[in-house]
């Protein structure tokens, strides 16, 4: 069985620490693993588990490569969508890379919590024979309130083996219809994991939504191999058509059965979802972070670089990181989504990226800006390198104040150590390497007319940016 991690999303909905660039399966939200990374690890222990295929944004690959390195998962491949295109063309993709038609693909979003594991094993195997029944399984959510923010899934009477089959897929509903379905017994959260086989899901997609599998097809064909990574070309992609796995193959499907599973699932969708599976005080507070709180009760709280103290709330949401708060009641968090809205209107950078940035070779912070200055602390990691460049608006003062520095400056290289320093001039062709075996860390002082990311010329680099 190959496991098929899905990493498109956004997570709009945990703004401020959910970023476009840095969104919240790639964060460590409830323990010190990222979701993405708690999503492989719970597959430990499945017998006959091969590694993992992972689609997600082009953008994300060097998160999603390196986060999977870091708990000793290489993948198969690590499929970049350009464009996003929902789940139905992402689950396509992975389906034509697998090694054979019969090869069983669990399909797994990237950031999901599943706290009883041993359940989970035990609705994997299950879903494991039936999809080599021919079944296209889906796994439904025993449901616990009437929740309205969840698609449903209505089981039919009919029973193979441990599952039903599927009634009808049924949109997000109001909260009388809610009460009535969870009432019923007859329905239950629709999870968005799948289990089938390769060929089984192409024969229905073909039946049902050949234009995606077409267009599927032309992508891959005309993939490029960098590394880990299968990178669509983005015209012939965007002409896909946009769809999820549910409209395109599993509402119009014969082949559709659901495994009931009761194994403490969330889908952490907003910040009273992570509330919800967030230990908490003697007061019902989820606190994180530098925070001190006077009479506050059945609040989530985080604290990311301040001190945060909060006196005489119920019921509330703090959330601060290094360049924005967010303050919310609980009952009201899904209005997040309408301020990224506004700060992409806006064209505000704090709707897609942190003050704090991450590189395939590292991640700066950019401490402090001016009209005309900007200070940030870098990181590279040993053995990294930034790319060989120039900037036609700006020059550069680097200091060493932890490890070793190999510069690159013009015609000449230089090693400098802690406590040394160089002068990068306007429009000089420079590289910054980590020859050590411990963390680069420099302060660089930018000036200039213009200080944008984009001011970048480069001439060569490691990890195939333009």
């Amino acid at each position: 069985m190959t496991p098929v991690i899905l990493s498109g999303g956004s997570g709009t909905r945990l703004w401020p620490l959910s970023r476009g660039q840095y969104p919240k399966q790639f964060l460590p939200l409830v323990s010190e693993h990222t979701m993405v990374q708690e999503t492989m690890l719970r597959l430990s222990g499945l017998n006959g588990l091969k590694n993992p295929i992972a689609v997600c944004n082009e953008n994300h690959r060097f998160i999603m490569a390196e986060q999977l390195w870091e708990i000793g998962i290489k993948p198969a491949v690590i499929i970049l969508e350009p464009v996003g295109k929902n789940t139905a063309p992402a689950v396509a993709m992975a389906a034509l890379s697998a090694e054979s038609e019969d090869e069983v693909l669990l399909v797994l979003p990237a950031d999901h919590v599943i706290v009883n594991i041993e359940s989970f094993h035990i609705a994997i195997a299950q879903a494991e024979l039936l999809a080599k029944q021919g079944c296209l399984v889906t796994f439904g959510i025993v449901p616990t309130l009437p929740e309205t923010g969840y698609g449903y899934i209505m089981k039919d009477s009919v029973q193979q083996g441990s599952a039903y089959k599927v009634a009808a897929f049924v949109e997000k509903p109001d909260l009388a219809t809610a009460k009535n379905y969870v009432k019923s017994g007859d329905y239950l959260w629709n999870s968005g994991m799948f289990a089938f086989t390769a060929g089984n899901f192409l024969k229905e997609l073909e039946k049902f939504s050949p234009e995606i599998l077409l267009a599927c097809k032309q992508a891959l064909d005309t993939a490029k191999t960098d590394m880990d990574f299968t990178r669509l070309d983005k015209a012939i992609f965007s002409t896909c058509p946009a769809n999820s796995i549910d409209y395109a193959v599993m509402e119009k499907t014969d082949k559709a059965v659901v495994i009931p599973l009761d194994a403490g699932w969330n889908d952490v969708g907003s910040w009273s979802a992570l509330w919800d599976v967030t230990d908490k005080d003697a007061f019902g507070n989820a606190i994180s972070g530098d925070v001190l709180t006077v009479d506050t009760k059945n609040s989530y709280i985080y604290a990311e670089d301040k001190l945060v103290t909060v006196i005489g709330v119920d019921n509330l949401v703090v959330v601060e990181t290094k360049d924005a708060v967010m303050i919310s009641p609980i009952d009201r968090v899904q209005e997040v989504k309408q301020i990224v809205d506004q700060l992409k209107q806006l064209n505000r950078r704090e709707a897609q990226v942190h003050r704090k940035s991450y590189r395939p070779w590292g991640h700066f912070d950019s401490v402090d800006n001016g009209d005309r200055h900007q200070t940030k602390r870098i990181v590279v990691k040993p053995g990294a390198k930034l790319s060989l460049q120039k900037h036609h608006h700006r020059a550069e003062h680097w200091v060493v104040v932890k490890g070793t520095a190999l510069v690159t400056r013009g015609d000449e290289q230089i090693l400098l150590t802690e406590n040394e320093s160089t002068y990068i001039p306007l429009g000089t062709v420079h590289r910054l390497e980590n020859p050590g075996v411990i963390p680069l860390e420099i302060v660089e002082i930018q000036s200039g007319s213009y200080l944008g990311e984009d001011d970048i010329v480069r001439f060569g680099d490691n990890y195939g940016r333009i």
